[in-house]
């Protein structure tokens, strides 16, 4: 055997033994409860973990892991303050992944990590909530979505809104007719940042006083990026979502969320088409912003069905906040902020619902919180979902393919906007091209 067989050999033993480890572990019943690895422990890791906790029956962090040691610190504190138990901290997320004691892990790391780490996961026998979107691209996505399936692991994305009852219900009453026929939908995300404060601007989260090459590991940061020289670099480490190399900002951060959601209440899947445009407009203006990716976005896109989505998001005014509007020949039902759902009926000449009959077609309105008793956007009982789903006692409400499927019209956005072309999918050949 030469040694590069060896090597491969030894991989591949060491892998199904520590698969066979965790699903003996859990077949055995121990305490009924997912061992879970916790990849990435910044804001939004330690937002999931904590909303997560709402179901600390069903789980325990055993191992926590990120390149700063700042985070990697806190992580620790809180899984000893909330789990009541201390995991195992870990830099290199390779290590976690070989700890046999680990049956699960969430990844809530830069979106350019998510590749490696989910494919890495997957080939250790790991069941993985990964945050979205599912990858930096459309290839990178559809190789996740297809190892995830030939090996059979949970992958569920982190498209919390599908796990949100506000939303849930607003699929409910579209099914049942209430909206009538939707043809249009209309969804924005707006804000705005007071530029004197200490988060002056969209993603410029503030950097920790102590950070430094010695305490962040800018090597294991860049895996997965397009340039690899680039020096080491706060702002692109811990604003990671302002350049190009790791995010896609709006299209990937706030667009993929909604147009998931569209789908999910209006039963749709992927567009033939996207037209976007937009730029950096606001944030030229402040002093020393270095950010490459757009504060002002918009795009079209059409369906094959005869259905269009308008979306549109803007940093500098946050007058109508965020949310969808799916607009109905017998009415609009619309979610606000994650936690209003507002439905208009229409009227025709006075009278409402004067085409298809249904009843009770009267004006509504529900707060996600006094209404639904629902306390979080729905992040907590997303996580719940995956660790039932690792029981065996649930299916995934967001699977790899799902959140493919949300993921690919957020890079037609970027795609268009970039080569400044309306972007043509082919849902058959699962390939694009420019008009």
């Amino acid at each position: 055997m030469s040694d590069v067989g060896r090597r491969d050999f030894l991989k591949t033993t060491a892998a199904v033994a520590t698969t066979a480890a965790a699903m003996t572990r859990i077949a055995e019943g121990a305490s009924d409860k997912v061992n879970l690895g916790w990849i990435g422990t910044g804001s939004r890791g330690m937002y999931v973990m904590e909303h997560g906790y709402q179901s600390k029956e069903l789980f325990q962090v055993v191992a926590v892991c990120d390149t700063y040691s700042g985070n990697l610190a806190k992580a620790k504190d809180q899984v000893q303050t909330i789990g009541k138990n201390t995991p195992k901290t870990y830099v290199d997320y390779r290590e976690l992944l070989a700890d046999p004691n680990v049956d699960a892990v969430a990844i809530s790391t830069p979106e350019h990590l998510h590749f490696s780490m989910a494919i890495a996961a997957l080939k250790a026998g790991k069941n993985i909530y990964l945050e979205k979107p599912i990858a930096h691209t459309i290839e990178e996505g559809a190789q996740i979505v297809a190892l995830a399936e030939k090996v059979g692991k949970v992958v569920q994305v982190g498209t919390q809104n599908r796990s949100n009852k506000l939303y849930k219900r607003a699929k409910e009453m579209y099914e049942q007719g209430m909206a009538g026929e939707c043809h249009f939908t209309r969804a924005f995300w707006y804000r705005n940042f007071d530029t004197t404060a200490a988060v002056p601007a969209a993603w410029r989260y503030v950097i920790p006083e102590d950070a430094s090459p010695e305490n962040t590991d800018w090597k294991r940061f860049l895996e997965g990026a397009k340039d690899q020289r680039v020096p080491f670099d706060k702002h692109r480490y811990f604003q990671w979502r302002n350049y190009w190399d790791y995010s896609s900002g709006i299209a990937t951060d706030l667009l993929v969320h909604q147009t998931d959601i569209s789908n999910f209440v209006l039963n749709k899947t992927v567009p033939s088409s996207c037209s976007a445009s937009g730029g950096v407009y606001m944030w030229t203006r402040a002093k020393g912003d270095d950010r490459e990716v757009p504060d002002t976005f918009s795009a079209v896109y059409e369906y094959p069905d005869q259905f269009e989505l308008n979306y549109s998001s803007y940093f500098g005014n946050d007058q109508y906040g965020y949310g969808e509007q799916f607009m109905g020949s017998e009415g609009t039902i619309e979610v606000i902020s994650r936690q209003y759902m507002n439905f208009f009926p229409q009227k025709f000449k006075g009278k409402s619902g004067a085409m298809i009959a249904v009843k009770d077609r009267q004006e509504l309105h529900l707060d996600r919180v006094k209404d639904l008793g629902q306390a979080d956007d729905g992040t907590g009982d997303h996580v719940r979902n995956f660790l039932m789903a690792c029981l065996g006692k649930e299916k995934a409400i967001a699977p790899a393919k799902a959140g493919q499927i949300a993921a690919i019209p957020g890079h037609l956005a970027t795609l268009s906007y970039k080569n400044n072309k309306k972007i043509f999918w082919d849902d058959k050949t699962q390939k694009y091209h420019f008009s």
